[in-house]
């Protein structure tokens, strides 16, 4: 069995780590300034984190120049893989961020407007470099429907399905996150983790309700997660990286040291 892995989150605005509740919504309390990303990479580094993600909120030309700088000056100070996200819509975009020092890139919207755009970078750069990233609403007993644009526009794909082709079209890794769990730290959604973990051949990390140290035991055991992705626990000093392996260790999941 491979070893399950721990993954900080960063969301980036304008260059600074922000944090917000159920995608940032205002009616939800908005958005946090947390504080510079490069720094907050080394002190997850520093703990031992698998992996690190990066997601560039800002989505604008002007941003993505801004998260290219800092994924260039994460990459000559960190040595785990980082992953970058958002604003992400084209092969040239892909390419950017892996020369800046990226591992992997993680498209969300993009893939659903042209899933093509999956199979071309898998079929560029490998689809060890692609992740998908599926945002995803409970709508009813048993059914999970995708959303795009941060989370504000319904598809009426079914989270699975969508899972299943994105993994057919090359994509290397699921992240799959839920709208409803989102910065609330009341718990993963363990049944859909669940679901799509069992029908997807590639790991799954889960993200989305990150509260307690028990939580990411949940969606490793129950959920079949491979990963588990988490930010304001880490952000705000709930927890530290080493705290979440040594207690994975304890009930028996197998962690990187």
């Amino acid at each position: 069995m491979l070893a399950k892995r721990v993954i900080p989150c960063l969301d980036v605005h304008a260059g600074q780590v922000t944090r917000g509740v159920q995608f940032g919504r205002a009616e939800a309390g908005g958005l946090r300034n947390v504080g510079d990303p490069v720094e907050l990479a080394l002190r997850y580094n520093d703990q031992g984190a698998d992996e690190m993600v990066f997601f560039d909120i800002t989505a604008s030309a002007f941003g993505r120049q801004t998260m290219v700088s800092v994924i260039e000056r994460a990459a000559e100070r960190c040595f785990m893989p980082l992953t970058v996200g958002g604003g992400i819509r084209s092969v040239e975009d892909m390419r950017a961020m892996l020369r800046a020092g990226a591992d992997k890139v993680s498209i969300n919207s993009a893939a659903l407007s042209n899933p093509d755009l999956v199979r071309a970078g898998a079929e560029k750069f490998g689809s060890q470099c692609i992740v998908v990233s599926i945002d995803v609403r409970r709508v009813g007993e048993g059914r999970w429907e995708v959303f795009s644009h941060g989370g504000r526009k319904a598809t009426g794909l079914d989270a699975v399905e969508w899972g299943v082709r994105a993994v057919q079209l090359g994509a290397g890794e699921i992240v799959l996150n839920s709208i409803d769990a989102d910065g609330t730290k009341a718990g993963f959604d363990l049944e859909v983790t669940r679901r799509v973990s069992e029908s997807v051949g590639v790991p799954v990390v889960a993200s989305g309700g990150a509260g307690s140290l028990e939580h990411m035991a949940e969606v490793l055991l129950r959920g079949k997660a491979d990963a588990v992705l988490a930010a304001s626990i880490f952000h705000f000093g709930d927890y530290t990286v080493r705290d979440v392996k040594q207690f994975l260790a304890s009930r028996g999941i197998e962690v990187r040291p």
